[in-house]
């Protein structure tokens, strides 16, 4: 496989190896990335931690004061323009502050939706009118900002949407009639971003101030979790706006609601994995303390297994995360270089890599899933209570997987997205899938000549994993052309193979460039990590190939393809029983998550 330079393509990373001294890692955070986190862990433990009763009780302007005070310390600024009162730092900054708020439980929703579908859309798709007058005043707090896409009628059919925009006879205003729910933020908003169909199918967004007459609010939703931030209905009756409040063009909303949750999914990820972290030293910490048969429980095989694999888990999403995050801002700086504007540059960048957004906030969010359904299991029958921090995580950990589309239609949507990438030629998989096909067909190479160094043999498995892909995705678009769309199964088998090589070579890329740095010694329990992820995707890739292929195929054809998936599948058994007991050691000592 052909070795990229720094400068990679969205998707890119099924048909490419990547050298691992090209790949960011949070190693590399500047002391400047790392003291924004540090801000935000500080006023999560400080000012938010002591509040989570009283904000789940939605205690009247307590979750605006918090974010009013996130707002004076500059949390809110750190990817806006200073001339808006921002910080205007780099996109990796925004999501190591993401990361560190993400431990507030219902503080980060509060946070994501005011900083990003918020704000964003005004920041990308303003005039210098409207940025002017309202990104000073989100930037600094004094504002609050929500967005309202999602209706009754219309949730992951984002454009379905049936409010109205309908023109004014001088043109001079328009007047929207409809209904928006889940409005995260909705109760203190003063700013709300609004799509609407204009002339019918002219899907359009606005911008809409709280005291227009007409805009009113549901009550609070009663939720399962996430109980503190403000969740209502928005109800538009004749809202009277003018001309200027259009954002963007008329027609245009699906690109304002669309490039948005590019840059919000890989966010969302950023903050579930502090969040993961919070729930890991939560684990941690108990285990240590709980004396059953006169040990602390972490002393327990059984145990040192759930915390193990909690921070595999974490420590591999980890990498991903900044992987992907790095390459976007990379991607960044090129299309500044080539002359756009600084709006155009980060959207076309996450556009660019919209497959590894949509991967991410996947696995984010499940990896999220499992560590607190774990943190639950460590803490036994006190997990169960609300008495005890596993409850409340555990509840608001479940949100996730739905929000900025459901992980189903991310899924889908990734596998879309890499296939219309290949077709306008931006993305050459025919040539790597038709090499896989003819591989399949010839005789296997019982070459034993080895190649030596760290990781030498996992990076030869994650090639293999890679024609894997290759094998079903190319085999998929055969049997069923234009009627893919329609075998969702198989996209999601497909989509499930590639979350799990593209989080595997991240972590295995992760530990290689550091070892490069620190010596493999010092990186020993890193090297466990990495290779207990990567034996448990090798089962996984396996399963989900397995079934694709038995559901597409049949005689044969379906033999031939099983065969070839076995052989791309192989790899040598690994001890990864003491592997995790090494790993969980590790945590046991620093009683925290360590890595």
């Amino acid at each position: 496989m052909e070795v990229t330079n720094k400068l990679v393509k969205g998707g890119e990373f099924i048909i490419k190896e990547t050298d691992a001294q090209d790949v960011f890692t949070p190693a590399d955070f500047s002391e400047e990335q790392n003291m924004m986190h540090q801000t935000a862990l500080d006023f999560v433990e400080k000012e938010v931690q002591p509040l989570l009763e009283r904000l789940d009780n939605h205690e009247e302007g307590l979750m605006r004061g918090l974010m009013e005070k996130a707002g004076e310390l500059g949390l809110f600024g750190v990817s806006i323009p200073e001339q808006y009162g921002g910080l205007d730092m780099d996109f990796t900054t925004s999501l190591r502050v993401t990361e560190g708020v993400g431990g507030g439980h219902s503080f980060p929703v509060a946070f994501a939706a005011h900083t990003g579908i918020a704000m964003l859309p005004i920041l990308y798709f303003g005039n210098e009118e409207q940025k002017a007058k309202y990104l000073p005043g989100l930037t600094s707090g004094e504002l609050m900002g929500a967005y309202c896409l999602t209706e009754p009628g219309s949730g992951s059919d984002a454009l379905g949407a049936k409010t109205k925009a309908i023109p004014t006879e001088d043109g001079e205003h328009y007047v929207l009639n409809g209904q928006k729910m889940w409005i995260t933020n909705g109760g203190f908003a003063d700013v709300f971003i609004v799509f609407a169909q204009v002339d019918g199918d002219k899907f359009t967004g606005f911008i809409v101030e709280r005291n227009t007459p007409g805009l009113s609010l549901g009550n609070e939703e009663h939720k399962m979790g996430i109980k503190g931030s403000s969740t209502r209905q928005v109800f538009l009756s004749d809202v009277k706006v003018p001309k200027s409040a259009v954002l963007g063009e008329i027609g245009k909303g699906h690109l304002i609601a669309f490039n948005i949750l590019n840059i919000g999914r890989i966010k969302l990820a950023a903050a579930c994995l502090g969040a993961t972290k919070m729930a890991s030293t939560l684990s941690v910490k108990y285990a240590n303390e709980r004396v059953q048969f006169k040990l602390p429980i972490s002393k327990f095989g059984a145990i040192k297994h759930k915390l193990a694999q909690q921070a595999v888990r974490i420590y591999a999403v980890e990498s991903a995360i900044y992987r992907a995050g790095m390459d976007i801002a990379r991607m960044e700086q090129e299309l500044l270089a080539k002359g756009q504007s600084h709006n155009e540059a980060l959207l076309g960048a996450a556009r660019e890599f919209a497959v590894e957004c949509a991967i991410l906030k996947v696995e984010g969010s499940e990896v999220l899933d499992y560590v607190v359904d774990e943190g639950v299991q460590v803490y036994g029958g006190y997990g169960f209570s609300a008495d005890y921090p596993m409850d409340r995580a555990y509840r608001d950990s479940r949100i996730n997987r739905i929000f900025e589309g459901t992980n189903e239609i991310n899924r889908m949507l990734a596998v879309d997205m890499i296939l219309k990438k290949a077709m306008k030629g931006e993305l050459d998989l025919m040539g790597p899938a038709q090499a896989v096909q003819q591989e399949l067909m010839a005789i296997p190479d019982f070459n034993l000549e080895e190649e030596t160094g760290l990781f030498a043999a996992e990076k030869k498995t994650i090639q293999k994993l890679k024609k894997a892909i290759l094998m079903v995705a190319g085999t998929a678009v055969q049997k069923y052309m234009n009627s893919l769309a329609k075998e969702q199964e198989v996209l999601m088998n497909i989509a499930d193979m590639a979350i799990k090589v593209y989080t595997a070579e991240s972590v295995l890329l992760r530990v290689e460039k550091e070892a490069a740095t620190k010596g493999e010694e010092a990186l020993s329990v890193q090297a466990d990590i990495a290779r207990v992820y990567l034996a448990d995707a090798v089962d996984q890739v396996q399963k989900f190939g397995k079934d694709a292929i038995a559901s597409m195929t049949e005689g044969d054809e379906q033999r031939l393809m099983a065969m070839g998936l076995k052989r791309f599948t192989k790899a040598d058994l690994y001890n990864a029983k003491d592997a995790r007991r090494r790993i969980a050691d590790v945590l046991i000592a620093a009683n925290e998550y360590a890595f």
